[in-house]
């Protein structure tokens, strides 16, 4: 995993990857809060590659912490395989560094949230990929602010 350190100052955008969706989070600049951004719908490389640039150029991001979908033991699992060419693809088209990181559980801990929140069930649908996105950069944030790393070999 690359130390925040050497990587060039700006934001970091955290990535809950889909097939369909990709929830976006973003942090400070200091890199201490992450806050949920959007859901984006995938619409194709071209359309994918345009908005990712976008939000490179708009938002000073310098670094991709990309969700990586692992087994409870820690087994990298099929969606892991996806995450990964994905970040690949990621990394390739926007010139700007990747890391992945063991989003276990965000997904379930989002819908407590977002339950919590008593919002309608349209409601927490359209919420959920970010907000797991954010829970997931969130936890990457505190590993490296206290100088731990994420469980498991997730760096590719």
């Amino acid at each position: 995993m690359t130390d925040n350190s050497s990587t060039p100052p700006g934001r970091i955008a955290g990535l809950d990857f889909g097939t369909v969706r990709i929830g976006i989070a973003l942090s400070d600049p200091d890199r201490t809060i992450a806050s949920p951004v959007e859901n984006y719908t995938r619409r194709g490389a071209k359309h994918d590659a345009e908005r990712f640039l976008k939000l490179v150029a708009e938002e000073d991001v310098a670094l991709f912490v990309v969700g990586l979908p692992v087994h409870l033991d820690g087994r990298e699992s099929q969606k892991s395989t996806e995450a990964r060419q994905f970040g690949r693809w990621l990394g390739e088209v926007t010139g700007v560094p990747v890391e992945f990181f063991d989003e276990r559980f965000t997904t379930n801990e989002a819908e407590r949230f977002l339950l919590g929140a008593k919002l309608t069930s349209r409601r927490r649908k359209k919420r959920l990929d970010m907000v797991a996105a954010q829970i997931m950069l969130a936890a990457y944030l505190e590993s490296h602010a206290k100088g731990r790393q994420a469980p498991g070999p997730l760096d590719g």
